[in-house]
C-alpha cells in the first residue's frame, strides 16, 4: 500500500494566526501518525510561478490515513484557524510504488 502525502501551499496573511494554527495542529499530527517532511518559506522555483509563502509536505502511512487525519475533529478545529490566517491549497497525493520485477 503506498504512503499518502498531504501538500499544503499557503499564502500567509496573519503570521500570529499561523503560529496558533501550528500549536493547534500539532496534536492532530501526532494522533494521525504524520511525519513532517518539509516546511519551506523559500522553495527553489525551477519553473512557473509559486505564489505560496509557505509549503508543507506531510507523510502518512496511506492515503486513507491522510484522509482520516484531515477529516478528524482535532484537525478540522485547527484548519479553521489556518483558513482565517492564510489562503491555502491542500491536496492528498498517493506515493509511488515501482512494480516488482
Amino acid at each position: 500500500m503506498p504512503k499518502g502525502y498531504v501538500i499544503l501551499t499557503e499564502v500567509i496573511r496573519d503570521p500570529e494566526g499561523m503560529d496558533a494554527y501550528g500549536q493547534a495542529a500539532g496534536p492532530s499530527l501526532r494522533e494521525g501518525g504524520a511525519k513532517v517532511l518539509a516546511v519551506d518559506r523559500h522553495p527553489d522555483v525551477l519553473e512557473g510561478q509559486w505564489p505560496a509563502t509557505q509549503t508543507v509536505v506531510l507523510e502518512f502511512a496511506s492515503v486513507d490515513a491522510a484522509r482520516n487525519w484531515y477529516r478528524s475533529e482535532t484537525y478540522q478545529a485547527a484548519a479553521k484557524i489556518r483558513q482565517d490566517a492564510a489562503e491555502s491549497n491542500v491536496v492528498i497525493v498517493s506515493g509511488f510504488e515501482a512494480a516488482a520485477g
